[in-house]
């Protein structure tokens, strides 16, 4: 399966017309955007209907640039899937997630930010394969390490060390574009 994952494109519709360009040229199977679609609740126009123009699916969670009410607005409007305390299973491979962040505009205490990833996870018990999409990253990794701004998730933390799933896809931390890190 070949995904195309993003987050914190705040507004840009120049840049998600180059996103939705590049999933279709590489024939992405799926599109993950890991919040922040938004800036401040700014202007929704010509984000995700750059995907739904190339027919791509899309799964997302909000950021901590948007509320969860404009996530649900642009997944229904668009067709696309707010993973925020869900779960959706597409070709054996298990999707769960949450969006907002312990800080910023809308902010989620930590025990509801694992709440709503234990609630997705519940229901992926049985896939091979399970990623767990997020906006905010866990605490104690590198990624927490390249700012003193944002602090990483200890709700994020404890969801991947209970769940352990294959992956996990989150954005924040502008600076931290491609990182790839190990935890357990």
């Amino acid at each position: 399966m070949k995904i195309l994952a993003f987050g914190d494109i705040h507004g840009d519709v120049g840049l998600a017309k180059k996103l939705a360009e590049k999933a279709e040229k590489e024939n992405v199977d799926l599109v993950v955007i890991c919040g922040d679609i938004t800036y401040a609740e700014r202007s929704t126009e010509n984000l995700i209907g750059q995907f739904a123009k190339k027919k791509k699916k899309v799964l997302l969670v909000p950021g901590n640039h948007e509320t969860i009410a404009t996530a649900d607005f642009l997944s229904q409007l668009y067709g696309a899937i707010n993973l925020h305390g869900y779960s959706v299973k597409y070709k054996n491979v298990g999707f769960f997630g949450a969006g907002g962040a312990n800080i910023g505009l809308f902010q989620l205490k930590e025990d509801e930010i694992y709440r709503l990833l234990k609630k997705g996870f519940e229901n992926l018990k049985d896939a091979k394969i399970k990623i767990m999409v997020t906006h905010v990253h866990p605490s104690g990794t590198i990624m927490e390490k390249m700012t003193s701004f944002f602090p990483g998730s200890s709700g994020v933390r404890k969801a991947v060390e209970r769940f352990k799933p294959d992956i996990l896809l989150c954005s924040h931390v502008h600076e931290a574009e491609g990182l790839e890190e190990k935890i357990g």
